[in-house]
Protein backbone atom coordinates (compact mmCIF):
# COMPACT_ATOMS: atom_id res chain seq x y z
CA UNK A 1 0.00 0.00 0.00
CA UNK A 2 1.08 2.91 -0.59
CA UNK A 3 -0.27 6.64 -0.44
CA UNK A 4 -0.59 8.94 -3.26
CA UNK A 5 0.29 6.38 -5.89
CA UNK A 6 -1.56 3.81 -7.68
CA UNK A 7 -1.14 0.48 -7.55
CA UNK A 8 0.77 -1.75 -9.76
CA UNK A 9 -0.75 -2.60 -12.73
CA UNK A 10 -3.34 -0.08 -12.34
CA UNK A 11 -3.82 3.51 -15.28
CA UNK A 12 -1.60 6.30 -14.26
CA UNK A 13 -3.89 9.27 -12.64
CA UNK A 14 -5.21 11.48 -15.25
CA UNK A 15 -5.75 8.74 -18.34
CA UNK A 16 -7.13 4.93 -19.03
CA UNK A 17 -4.40 2.66 -20.07
CA UNK A 18 -6.86 2.40 -23.23
CA UNK A 19 -6.65 6.07 -23.75
CA UNK A 20 -10.05 7.05 -22.91
CA UNK A 21 -10.86 9.30 -21.12
CA UNK A 22 -9.01 10.86 -18.07
CA UNK A 23 -9.66 9.64 -14.85
CA UNK A 24 -8.92 10.70 -11.17
CA UNK A 25 -7.35 8.66 -8.50
CA UNK A 26 -8.78 9.14 -4.85
CA UNK A 27 -6.00 10.60 -3.15
CA UNK A 28 -4.82 8.16 0.04
CA UNK A 29 -3.99 4.70 -0.21
CA UNK A 30 -4.48 2.60 -2.81
CA UNK A 31 -5.76 -1.63 -2.31
CA UNK A 32 -3.25 -3.65 -3.49
CA UNK A 33 -4.33 -5.72 -6.53
CA UNK A 34 -4.73 -9.49 -6.06
CA UNK A 35 -4.04 -12.26 -8.77
CA UNK A 36 -6.70 -12.67 -10.97
CA UNK A 37 -8.60 -10.40 -9.14
CA UNK A 38 -7.08 -7.12 -9.07
CA UNK A 39 -8.98 -4.75 -7.41
CA UNK A 40 -12.27 -5.81 -7.92
CA UNK A 41 -12.50 -7.32 -4.32
CA UNK A 42 -12.81 -3.71 -2.62
CA UNK A 43 -16.63 -3.16 -3.94
CA UNK A 44 -16.65 -7.29 -5.43
CA UNK A 45 -17.63 -5.42 -8.94
CA UNK A 46 -16.11 -5.95 -12.52
CA UNK A 47 -17.25 -9.41 -12.62
CA UNK A 48 -15.73 -10.47 -9.00
CA UNK A 49 -17.84 -13.23 -8.40
CA UNK A 50 -17.46 -14.65 -12.39
CA UNK A 51 -13.57 -14.46 -11.12
CA UNK A 52 -14.27 -16.35 -7.88
CA UNK A 53 -15.89 -19.22 -9.61
CA UNK A 54 -13.04 -19.19 -12.23
CA UNK A 55 -10.08 -19.13 -9.68
CA UNK A 56 -12.02 -21.92 -8.16
CA UNK A 57 -12.55 -24.37 -11.11
CA UNK A 58 -9.41 -23.31 -12.41
CA UNK A 59 -7.62 -24.27 -9.14
CA UNK A 60 -9.69 -27.95 -8.93
CA UNK A 61 -8.69 -29.14 -12.34
CA UNK A 62 -5.30 -28.03 -12.12
CA UNK A 63 -4.91 -30.06 -8.98
CA UNK A 64 -6.69 -33.20 -10.58
CA UNK A 65 -4.51 -32.94 -13.63
CA UNK A 66 -1.58 -32.94 -11.96
CA UNK A 67 -2.57 -35.83 -9.71
CA UNK A 68 -3.22 -37.39 -13.17
CA UNK A 69 0.62 -36.82 -13.91
CA UNK A 70 1.99 -38.00 -10.73
CA UNK A 71 -0.32 -40.97 -10.96
CA UNK A 72 1.75 -41.27 -14.85
CA UNK A 73 4.90 -41.06 -12.77
CA UNK A 74 4.12 -43.48 -9.93
CA UNK A 75 3.21 -45.89 -12.98
CA UNK A 76 6.65 -45.43 -14.78
CA UNK A 77 8.34 -46.06 -11.77
CA UNK A 78 6.50 -49.71 -11.11
CA UNK A 79 7.41 -50.52 -15.18
CA UNK A 80 10.80 -49.58 -14.21
CA UNK A 81 10.58 -51.95 -11.21
CA UNK A 82 12.77 -49.87 -8.63
CA UNK A 83 10.96 -51.55 -5.64
CA UNK A 84 8.32 -50.66 -3.28
CA UNK A 85 10.36 -48.97 -1.07
CA UNK A 86 11.10 -46.06 -3.72
CA UNK A 87 7.33 -46.16 -4.15
CA UNK A 88 6.44 -45.39 -0.84
CA UNK A 89 9.31 -43.04 -0.77
CA UNK A 90 7.90 -40.88 -3.44
CA UNK A 91 4.41 -41.22 -2.44
CA UNK A 92 5.10 -40.25 1.16
CA UNK A 93 7.31 -37.37 -0.26
CA UNK A 94 4.44 -35.59 -2.56
CA UNK A 95 2.07 -36.59 0.63
CA UNK A 96 4.06 -34.43 3.04
CA UNK A 97 5.42 -31.85 0.60
CA UNK A 98 1.53 -31.39 -0.41
CA UNK A 99 0.27 -30.94 3.51
CA UNK A 100 3.28 -28.42 3.66
CA UNK A 101 2.46 -26.18 0.75
CA UNK A 102 -1.09 -26.41 1.92
CA UNK A 103 -0.62 -24.93 5.54
CA UNK A 104 1.94 -22.53 4.45
CA UNK A 105 -0.38 -21.17 1.41
CA UNK A 106 -3.26 -21.00 3.86
CA UNK A 107 -1.70 -19.03 6.52
CA UNK A 108 -0.01 -16.57 3.84
CA UNK A 109 -4.21 -15.91 2.65
CA UNK A 110 -4.42 -14.41 6.61
CA UNK A 111 -0.69 -13.18 7.19
CA UNK A 112 2.17 -11.82 5.69
CA UNK A 113 5.05 -14.05 6.38
CA UNK A 114 7.05 -13.47 9.37
CA UNK A 115 10.28 -14.34 8.43
CA UNK A 116 10.48 -13.94 4.31
CA UNK A 117 13.93 -15.55 3.88
CA UNK A 118 12.60 -18.45 5.39
CA UNK A 119 9.47 -18.70 3.37
CA UNK A 120 12.60 -18.30 0.14
CA UNK A 121 13.60 -21.52 1.80
CA UNK A 122 10.43 -23.35 1.32
CA UNK A 123 9.92 -22.87 -1.91
CA UNK A 124 11.30 -25.65 -3.51
CA UNK A 125 9.13 -27.64 -0.64
CA UNK A 126 6.25 -25.77 -1.76
CA UNK A 127 6.95 -26.35 -5.59
CA UNK A 128 7.17 -30.00 -4.86
CA UNK A 129 3.69 -29.93 -3.12
CA UNK A 130 2.10 -27.57 -6.08
CA UNK A 131 -1.01 -29.85 -5.26
CA UNK A 132 -1.46 -28.69 -1.95
CA UNK A 133 -1.21 -25.10 -2.89
CA UNK A 134 -3.69 -25.28 -5.74
CA UNK A 135 -6.20 -27.02 -3.31
CA UNK A 136 -5.60 -24.15 -0.69
CA UNK A 137 -6.55 -21.71 -3.88
CA UNK A 138 -9.89 -24.20 -4.29
CA UNK A 139 -11.20 -23.88 -0.81
CA UNK A 140 -9.73 -20.36 -0.06
CA UNK A 141 -11.83 -19.06 -3.56
CA UNK A 142 -15.14 -20.63 -2.43
CA UNK A 143 -15.46 -18.17 0.65
CA UNK A 144 -13.62 -15.02 -1.12
CA UNK A 145 -10.63 -14.24 -3.14
CA UNK A 146 -7.19 -16.00 -1.78
CA UNK A 147 -5.64 -13.69 0.08
CA UNK A 148 -8.94 -10.70 0.40
CA UNK A 149 -9.65 -11.13 4.25
CA UNK A 150 -5.84 -9.21 4.50
CA UNK A 151 -5.61 -7.13 2.03
CA UNK A 152 -9.09 -5.67 3.49
CA UNK A 153 -7.59 -5.42 6.90
CA UNK A 154 -4.46 -3.73 5.27
CA UNK A 155 -6.22 -1.20 3.23
CA UNK A 156 -8.84 -0.57 5.71
CA UNK A 157 -6.21 0.21 8.64
CA UNK A 158 -3.85 2.53 6.07
CA UNK A 159 -7.39 4.20 4.95
CA UNK A 160 -8.44 4.96 8.36
CA UNK A 161 -4.72 6.36 9.26
CA UNK A 162 -4.88 8.22 5.88
CA UNK A 163 -8.82 9.72 7.27
CA UNK A 164 -6.85 10.68 10.83
CA UNK A 165 -3.54 12.28 9.72
CA UNK A 166 -5.38 14.70 6.85
CA UNK A 167 -8.64 15.23 9.48
CA UNK A 168 -5.71 16.65 12.17
CA UNK A 169 -4.03 19.31 9.49
CA UNK A 170 -6.72 20.71 9.20
CA UNK A 171 -6.18 24.59 7.79
CA UNK A 172 -3.23 26.37 6.83
CA UNK A 173 0.32 26.40 8.81
CA UNK A 174 1.38 29.22 7.85
CA UNK A 175 -1.45 31.29 8.82
CA UNK A 176 -1.28 30.42 12.41
CA UNK A 177 -0.34 32.81 14.69
CA UNK A 178 3.65 32.28 16.19
CA UNK A 179 3.84 32.07 20.25
CA UNK A 180 5.01 35.55 21.00
CA UNK A 181 8.46 34.51 19.33
CA UNK A 182 8.75 36.30 15.49
CA UNK A 183 10.83 34.55 13.35
CA UNK A 184 13.70 36.14 11.32
CA UNK A 185 12.54 37.09 7.34
CA UNK A 186 14.42 35.53 4.94
CA UNK A 187 15.56 37.83 2.14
Amino acid sequence: MSENSAAPGTPPAGGTPSGGAPTATAPGPQPEPIRFFGTTWVDHDGGYGLRRAGVAVGSLAAAVAACFILRFAYQGLEIAEVGSLVGILVIAMFSICSAIAFRKTWEGFGARPKDPAREDALRGLKSIGFIGSLLAYFVRSLTEAPGEKLRRAEYEKARTQFEKRRSTRTGNPAARKSSGRKRPKRT
